[in-house]
């Protein structure tokens, strides 16, 4: 009994400051409003002062500001390419063919595998991460509602898109995740994995991710669901005329985007030269710019404020120093079973993600922890990058501040019908988080 309440003693402010803010979110309190004050609750319940917590949660923001600006020029990005009327063409000849239930059929499910496809892609064969969401998604929404094509689903697919790829294949995100965090700090913190075959070790933690995919799609949401009929401005009913050298213009912008981004790994520098493609052939007028610009900055704010406050909620937590005796206690009570101490180091991993809102920046933290405890519990290596994969992964899916999350909300709710907790964040969670957290117990168990 004197071991559970030291634990819960050395645990609490970190718990509590996840905890208080997913409760808000929950309760609709805007997820800036909650990150912000779960910051404080957990600060001020740790040893920190309120001038220590202040102070810590500044740094983190200010670490926050070249996602927002990223962000913002995305956004800005976005809006030119939409005035071009390129999302609209596409949107419309989807349109056509809806004219049989069995062409809608047909259209429904090659939207979902174009999705699917372009979020797998994101982060390998073009690695842009989530900037293809306000390119592809808000003009399909209007397709979308006219197949009554349950929205949650599709937040389940680019999510699925967006997360699974980066913790299983070694390649763009990949390659950052899997080779220079998970497998770096496995290094640096004493054990050698130099023999491990990384896409075998995390195939377990991919399956289940896998299963919740196909469950969301085929199960959970498969029912059409009603969503109001709305068209953008002076496009109801008829097909927009397009100007075809706007199209060029797009497609030109779009390619000069995704090569800066991918030769410099700057999406700032890579938007910004596809915004200025746009001015200089004349798309877009120099005297419209400004307006165009602010459009974008509006689309995406709310994401930019949302990953700013998670910076400092994150920055909090660090500085508690509560994170590592929230590890090395729990050791006291597995005992040398591997079976409970699985368990307890994927559960803390989905409470340190859920809080943070990036698995990237979740593995540095628990890697130093965890491998001196697998090590001493028996784990073999391949079991010790499975687990510490699968800890770090999960909660990326179902977080309120996670940027994937973010994103595919933004762009599902592009013409309001789509809420960020109850049709991205609830979704996603239990549909990934719950399968990703037996299937990396099991995993590190087995290998």
């Amino acid at each position: 009994m004197n071991t559970i309440l030291e634990l819960f003693s050395s645990i609490n402010a970190v718990v509590i400051a996840v905890i208080c803010m997913l409760i808000l979110s929950l309760c609709r309190v805007h997820v800036v409003i909650s990150l912000i004050i779960g910051a404080f609750i957990g600060g001020l319940f740790s040893h920190l002062s309120l001038k220590e917590t202040i102070d810590a949660f500044n740094t983190g923001i200010s670490n926050g500001a070249n996602i927002a600006l990223s962000y913002a020029m995305l956004g800005a990005f976005a809006v030119a390419i939409s005035k071009s009327g390129l999302p609209e063409l596409l949107a419309d000849k989807a349109i056509q063919q809806l004219t049989t239930s069995s062409a809608k059929k047909r259209i429904k499910w090659l939207l979902i595998i174009i999705i699917a496809l372009v979020s797998v892609s994101s982060q390998n064969v073009i690695p842009i991460h989530i900037a293809f969401i306000p390119l592809l998604i808000p003009p399909l929404l209007y397709v979308m509602s006219r197949l009554q094509l349950d929205r949650r689903m599709i937040a389940c697919i680019m999510t699925f898109g967006l997360i699974t790829p980066y913790m299983f294949l070694p390649v763009g995100f990949g390659n950052i995740f899997l080779n220079q965090i998970l497998l770096k700090n496995i290094t640096a913190s004493g054990m050698d994995v130099s023999h491990v075959n990384v896409m075998h070790a995390m195939a377990i933690p991919a399956l289940g991710m896998f299963i919740g995919l196909l469950w969301a799609i085929f199960v959970s949401y498969r029912k059409p669901r009603e969503y109001k009929i709305i068209r953008g401005e002076g496009n109801q009913g008829t097909l927009k005329e397009v100007n075809k050298r706007s199209l060029i213009v797009s497609l030109l912008a779009i390619v000069l985007s995704f090569t800066v981004q991918l030769y410099t790994g700057s999406m700032i520098l890579g938007a910004l030269v596809g915004f200025i493609c746009f001015i200089v052939s004349g798309s877009i007028k120099w005297g419209e710019a400004d307006g165009v610009f602010t459009d974008g900055i509006k689309m995406m704010a709310m994401i930019g404020f949302v990953m700013i406050s998670a910076q400092g909620f994150a920055e909090v937590l660090k500085q508690t120093h509560e994170i590592e005796p929230l590890v090395i206690n729990s050791a006291a009570l597995f005992a040398g079973n591997k079976v409970i101490a699985a368990f307890v180091m994927m559960l803390i991993g989905l409470v340190i993600t859920l809080g943070i809102g990036s698995s990237f920046s979740t593995v540095p933290i628990i890697a130093a922890v965890y491998v001196p405890l697998c090590v001493q519990l028996g784990f073999s290596p391949i079991a010790t990058v499975c687990l510490i994969g699968a800890s770090g992964a999960i909660g990326d899916a179902g977080s309120p501040p996670s940027d994937t999350i973010l994103a595919t909300s933004s762009g599902l709710n592009s013409d309001g019908q789509h809420d960020h907790i109850r049709d991205s964040v609830i979704p996603t969670f239990t549909h990934f988080n719950i399968p990703l957290f037996i299937a990396g117990w099991v995993g590190s168990l087995v290998l």
